[in-house]
């Protein structure tokens, strides 16, 4: 059985999610120059992966049901792409040859990415909106 405040706890899930997304693109923006990091190599762009979040519960007919409770952050992790190489002898982090190391981040794909967490933010805040309008007029009946 589902409770009428779950619709309020996916959609704030949603929330959490997205505002780690959105976290996680910033500081692959950031450090889209960064040639060396505490390790010594490149910052390497960072992306969160998440997962629906689904828990058996018991129904009022004494059997377990599988029951959405929206997603949850399973880590945040490197993106395994290559390294750019930039020709910039000046550079303190060039090779040999001349070529540096530059991080794997392309800031068109984090700006799009970053509008598609706002967009799904911004759905996540309206429908949290509209939930809470719902539960208003239904107390408005019960007068």
């Amino acid at each position: 059985m589902i409770e009428a405040f779950n619709t309020l706890r996916i959609s704030a899930s949603g929330l959490s999610a997205e505002r780690l997304r959105m976290d996680t693109i910033a500081s692959n923006m950031a450090n889209v120059e960064t040639t060396r990091g505490a390790n010594g190599q490149p910052y390497r762009r960072k992306v969160a992966v998440f997962q629906e979040n689904l828990q058996s519960e018991l129904n009022k007919n004494g059997q377990y049901e599988v029951v959405p409770k929206g997603v949850k952050a399973v880590g945040v992790v490197e993106d395994a792409s290559p390294f750019k190489q930039v020709y910039d002898p000046t550079n303190p982090d060039a090779d040999a040859n001349g070529y540096v190391s530059m991080p794997n981040v392309n800031i068109l794909n984090e700006m799009s990415d970053m509008m598609v967490a706002t967009r799904s933010y911004e759905a996540d805040v309206s429908a949290i909106d509209a939930e809470k309008s719902m539960f208003s007029k239904a107390l408005e009946i019960g007068k």
